[in-house]
């Protein structure tokens, strides 16, 4: 018989993942909202440390799954919560987070994510002017943010205790995929991990590429995301919207999991690495639902291309890349990404 536990905090309950078989040695851990373990883990940090106190301000910008993890960490440690969102902040998230005692605020409509992004990181610097004792959390830039996901390491070593892994994922500020494979690498683990990016981002140098229909928040940026470890990465992926959407939709059609774009990204990332390397055991991440894509992807569903349909174009120059899907082999190089973007520095002043 197995014995429920209480927690103290729904931000407790909810981090732990789901881990769900899709296919022969291939497993997606399915978050409800996988970036609570970065903010429980980085602002327990931070008190612990004296960085801040009960009743203190943080701020940060985020499209959305970032911005309920940290009012969800700020409402269990008694701190206050400011969030500078993107437009992919929906109504629903929105009310949630107020209730929560989070204050929201949204940059302008825009359909362009470097100027999205750069909006929303000029305003945290207005506000801080006017608010210096607020803390900018930083998930973008701060190290900080890769503490938590050693619980998930953990979770992922007894889960697999035995045999060479693959982990796939979106690569985002690089504080979840890439701090579970480190976290695991210093077990002695034996771990390929790959990452996904949308066309367009800059992080491992697409900033050249475009996707028209490109909508898959929280996983490529248009500016520098200076935690990201370019080092750690084995292969990479990038994974126009429309093969995205195709693979969420068979992902929910095959298996029932209902998971978000970035999700989609990596189930059909994952199933290829497997279809090349199938010693490996592989697991991908499905960092939220897919609740916020309803209208704008799985309303969709009837578009979806077949996923024996769709293959990379496997590529040995980021010169090469092109939509609808690239893979590369990064091979664990430090970054070669030349393309630079104007933002306020990622050093507190407080």
């Amino acid at each position: 018989m197995t014995t429920a536990r209480l927690h103290d905090h729904l931000a407790e309950a909810i981090k732990d993942p789901d881990p769900i078989r899709v296919g022969d040695n291939l497993i997606c851990l399915r978050f409800e909202t996988m970036k609570v373990y970065s903010a429980l883990g980085a602002v327990r940090h931070l008190l612990e440390t004296g960085a801040v106190r009960p009743g203190d301000t943080l701020i940060d910008s985020s499209s959305g799954i970032y911005a309920h993890a940290l009012a969800l960490a700020c409402h269990r440690y008694g701190m206050k919560c400011h969030i500078v969102g993107s437009t992919t902040v929906d109504k629903t998230l929105k009310i949630q987070l107020e209730i929560l005692g989070a204050t929201v605020e949204q940059v302008p409509s825009s359909n362009n994510l470097q100027l999205d992004q750069n909006l929303r990181v000029r305003r945290i610097s207005e506000i801080l002017r006017d608010n210096p004792t607020y803390h900018w959390m930083q998930q973008y830039h701060d190290d900080i943010h890769y503490l938590g996901y050693g619980a998930v390491a953990d979770l992922l070593d007894n889960l697999v205790p035995t045999g060479p892994l693959c982990l796939v994922g979106g690569v985002g500020t690089g504080a979840s995929t890439g701090a579970i494979a480190e976290y695991l690498r210093d077990r002695g683990r034996d771990v390929n991990l790959v990452g996904v990016q949308p066309f367009g981002s800059i992080t491992f140098g697409a900033g050249h590429t475009k996707d028209p229909e490109m909508i898959i928040a929280g996983i490529g940026s248009s500016i520098e995301f200076r935690n990201v470890r370019h080092e750690l990465y084995d292969r990479l992926h990038w994974v126009s919207f429309d093969y995205a959407m195709s693979a969420a939709v068979d992902l929910l059609r095959t298996s029932g999991v209902f998971a978000g774009l970035s999700a989609g990204a990596a189930y059909l990332s994952a199933l290829w690495e497997h279809n090349c390397d199938s010693s490996r055991r592989h697991v991908f991440l499905a960092a939220d639902t897919g609740t916020r894509y309803v209208e704008s992807a799985f309303a969709r569903h009837a578009e979806a291309q077949p996923m024996a349909a769709m293959r990379p174009r496997e590529i040995d120059s980021l010169n090469q890349l092109a939509v609808p899907w690239s893979a590369m082999s990064w091979n664990r190089r430090e970054s070669v990404v030349a393309e630079r973007h104007e933002f306020p520095s990622a050093t507190p002043s407080h």
